[in-house]
């Protein structure tokens, strides 16, 4: 074959150049919507805020990723450059969100194993509550009369204090928003819908190798992961550390959530390959993504109860109320991983 030809079925960096169009123009569309609705300030414009922002943040991700994975295929100071910036704004506008569906994931178990009857949970437009899988039952039995006592509490705790880091964020998010830095990220994805910086040799270089090495790294991250310990019902080493005085993330965790964002890479990596969202690959990966974003929030939450029982001088009957819904959550942290090792495809999609 010569040098420059291309091979039969070959996917080239003409596929990479319309997907990063594509989703730079869903960008720039997302940033105008998010404008227009002034941030969610407008009466009437909060829901169209929010979803603008999922729209942000999900299609950062995806043009910062494309970068990533197929990153030999174009120009190397300008995607260093750029990638960085995409993962400062996507990660600045998803912590909001996060802040406000850890707090609502915290008292909806609250209620559940106190058995209170269900109280109001914060409102959030636009974003669905999640429900976990359900709980061993033996994360909800004992003292249920002294649960029920600190529950309230404990609730009015989380409550004050992840809203008050949801407020952060979300002045966070403003300000970012509002920066001379974004402005530049905003001005280089304008560019980018219209004109990707390819290299000479991406019209006739194949894309399927770069996609098979992202396949490649989720596939051994998957194998290193302790599966059969995640087969338990549950792990009590992570319920002592998460209880320790030291705040660090458990790191159980850590190789879990490196293979979450391994797997959304080689995700997006099938979809500059298929064309899009929705691709065979995807639909068969879904469940193991959903898994994972369970982990993800559940382990998150966990670390939430276990931060506000450290406050100094609360009730005994609080931190006891604190203590089984970090429990609980740790149980939901192995529920998470038991169905990700049952959702995981036993050959590579």
């Amino acid at each position: 074959m010569a040098g420059n030809a291309v091979a039969a079925g070959a996917v080239t960096g003409e596929a990479l150049a319309g997907y990063l169009r594509a989703q730079a123009t869903d960008f720039l569309r997302a940033l105008r919507l998010h404008r227009e609705t002034g941030g969610g300030g407008a009466a009437g414009g909060a829901e169209d805020s929010v979803d603008a922002a999922r729209a942000l943040r999900r299609t950062a991700r995806r043009i910062s990723a494309g970068l990533h994975t197929f990153r030999p295929l174009l120009d190397a100071d300008w995607s260093e450059r750029i990638r960085p910036e995409l993962a400062w704004v996507s990660g600045t506008l998803a912590l909001e969100h996060a802040c406000g569906a850890r707090l609502e994931r915290l008292l909806l178990a609250l209620h559940r194993l106190s058995g209170a009857a269900a109280a109001p949970v914060p409102a959030r437009v636009g974003v669905p509550t999640q429900a976990g899988p359900a709980a061993p039952a033996a994360s909800s039995t004992p003292g249920r009369g002294n649960l029920t006592v600190g529950a309230a509490k404990a609730g009015a705790l989380l409550d004050r204090q992840l809203t008050l880091a949801r407020t952060r964020a979300h002045s966070t998010a403003l300000q970012a928003l509002g920066s001379s830095r974004f402005h530049a990220v905003a001005d280089q994805v304008a560019v980018l819908a219209s004109e990707v910086p390819l290299t000479p040799a991406a019209a006739t270089t194949d894309l399927r190798p770069l996609a098979a090495a992202a396949q490649e790294r989720l596939t051994d991250a998957v194998a290193a992961l302790p599966l059969v310990t995640a087969g338990s019902p549950y792990n009590a080493e992570a319920l002592v550390h998460g209880l320790s005085p030291d705040p660090a993330p458990h790191p159980q965790d850590t190789p879990w959530h490196q293979v979450r964002l391994l797997l959304r890479l080689h995700r997006y990596a099938c979809e500059v390959l298929d064309g899009g969202p929705g691709t065979p690959a995807d639909v068969r990966l879904l469940a193991a993504a959903r898994a994972l974003d369970r982990h993800r929030d559940a382990a998150e939450a966990a670390s939430a109860a276990a931060q506000a029982a450290r406050t100094p001088r609360i009730a005994p009957a609080t931190a006891y109320a604190l203590g089984v819904l970090h429990a609980d959550q740790r149980h939901e942290v192995e529920a998470a991983r038991y169905a990700f090792q049952h959702s995981w495809p036993k050959r590579n999609p």
